[in-house]
């Protein structure tokens, strides 16, 4: 999973992207609203952590501008501002969620989950597929219980599958999403990855659609 930080104050958003990185997130950081808004437009997200009061453009232009652009990535909101009216304009230019500051990193980390999971369909923070189960909470994944050892990379993989379970993922989707914008990006890196993800999980759940990608979905779906 892939976020973005968009937050001026330099300490704040190395402590928002230190903390999304021990998580498991890829994170990619912009420091006022232009820069926010340009890798918004031109890097696909799972989620986007965005400052209300940003130099160069504020944050409810940059999230107008991206809702206008048709980009549906989840947004949550940063403000300083107690006033109401803020939080209102904020939600009403496309922002799905806020808070205050100030704040819990814990608190932006489990809104940031809940965005996600809600984005691809998941109410829970549990996600099962077969005999595996991925706590978003704790970023772990398990097999008939025993917790799986997995790389930062293999976990990423596992967790952008369950959370599109079913679903089609091209090559190109899953390395646009599990690597940050400077990483030297190489197709060729996932099929080793899935390969290993599949030994872990010792059960047929990963599907290779020939010329497409992976689709990963429980036994008893019919596959």
């Amino acid at each position: 999973m892939r976020i973005l930080v968009v937050e001026d104050d330099e300490n704040l958003n190395r402590q928002l992207a230190d903390a999304l990185k021990e998580s498991g997130y890829v994170v990619d950081q912009a420091f006022d609203g232009e820069e926010g808004h340009y890798l918004g437009e031109t890097e696909p997200y799972d989620a986007v952590i965005l400052d209300i009061g940003l130099p160069e453009m504020d944050g409810i232009t940059v999230v107008e501008k991206w809702r206008a652009e048709g980009k549906v990535m989840p947004v949550l909101m940063l403000t300083a501002r107690d006033r109401w009216s803020d939080k209102v304009a904020g939600i009403d230019a496309g922002a799905d969620d806020y808070v205050a500051k100030p704040f819990h990193v814990e608190e932006v980390l489990a809104r940031v989950r809940a965005l996600i999971r809600r984005a691809a369909g998941h109410a829970s923070s549990e996600i099962v597929c077969g005999p595996v189960k991925l706590d978003t909470k704790a970023s772990k994944a398990t097999v008939n219980g025993t917790t799986l050892k997995l790389t930062s990379h293999e976990f990423r993989l596992l967790s952008y599958l369950m959370h599109h379970m079913g679903q089609v993922v091209s090559r190109t989707e899953l390395i646009e999403h599990m690597y940050d914008q400077d990483f030297d990006r190489d197709s060729n890196t996932i099929e080793v990855f899935v390969g290993r993800l599949r030994k872990k999980i010792g059960v047929d759940l990963i599907e290779t659609v020939r010329g497409l990608g992976y689709r990963m979905q429980a036994p008893s779906d019919g596959h």
